[in-house]
């Protein structure tokens, strides 16, 4: 079980209770787009992440990104960190059919992948934090061709699905994420594996 003075941030009651199984330490949900109406929780929400921070776990799909961005504009960004599940397809057990976009939820993701998803952020004592004095930048992705390029996009996607992270990153999220914890080297050795012709 991974330990954290942090707050976790899921979205509904089923995703607290599969963190339960993964996670020791507070986990408060933003009952889905409850959190968008309620200022109490968002008030709850800002004064834990001044206290301790927080780790925002959403699901990868279009909605748990709304809602991470929805909590990136009301906390300071020196507050938070980011985990995310990997895009995987299927369907939760208790659930009659898929989701919209027919992909599994942080309650329907294996733990081993809950772990993961919580080591990859440096957070814990179980994952070497990698070095930051040559962080990965946006020439970088530039230069491997993940920004800025006509295929940049399908290059983001199959980069982001080889590592097991949701391929809806982009931008500053993904500069984040990689930084946390990959290597300009890595990087780019990373970029030549997966896109040589």
């Amino acid at each position: 079980m991974l330990h954290t003075e942090k707050a976790v941030i899921t979205e509904g009651r089923y995703d607290k209770a599969r963190l339960t199984t993964v996670i020791d330490g507070l986990i408060i949900t933003t009952e889905g787009f409850g959190i968008f109406n309620s200022k109490e929780k968002q008030t709850l929400i800002k004064k834990i992440a001044e206290e301790k921070g927080i780790i925002i776990l959403t699901d990868s799909d279009a909605a748990g990104f709304k809602i991470r961005n929805f909590l990136k504009n009301i906390v300071p960004e020196d507050k938070i960190t980011h985990a995310y599940i990997p895009d995987i397809y299927g369907k939760e057990k208790r659930k009659a059919s898929p989701s919209k976009e027919g992909k599994l939820g942080v309650e329907g993701i294996d733990n081993s992948l809950l772990e993961k998803a919580l080591l990859n952020t440096g957070l814990f004592s179980e994952t070497e934090k990698k070095p930051t004095d040559n962080p990965i930048t946006a020439s970088d992705l530039f230069e491997t061709g993940l920004t800025g390029r006509e295929n940049s996009a399908d290059k983001r996607r199959a980069l982001l699905l080889s590592m097991g992270l949701p391929a809806r990153l982009t931008g500053k999220n993904l500069l984040s994420v990689l930084n946390t914890f990959m290597t300009k080297e890595e990087l780019y050795e990373k970029a030549r594996e997966i896109f040589a012709d």
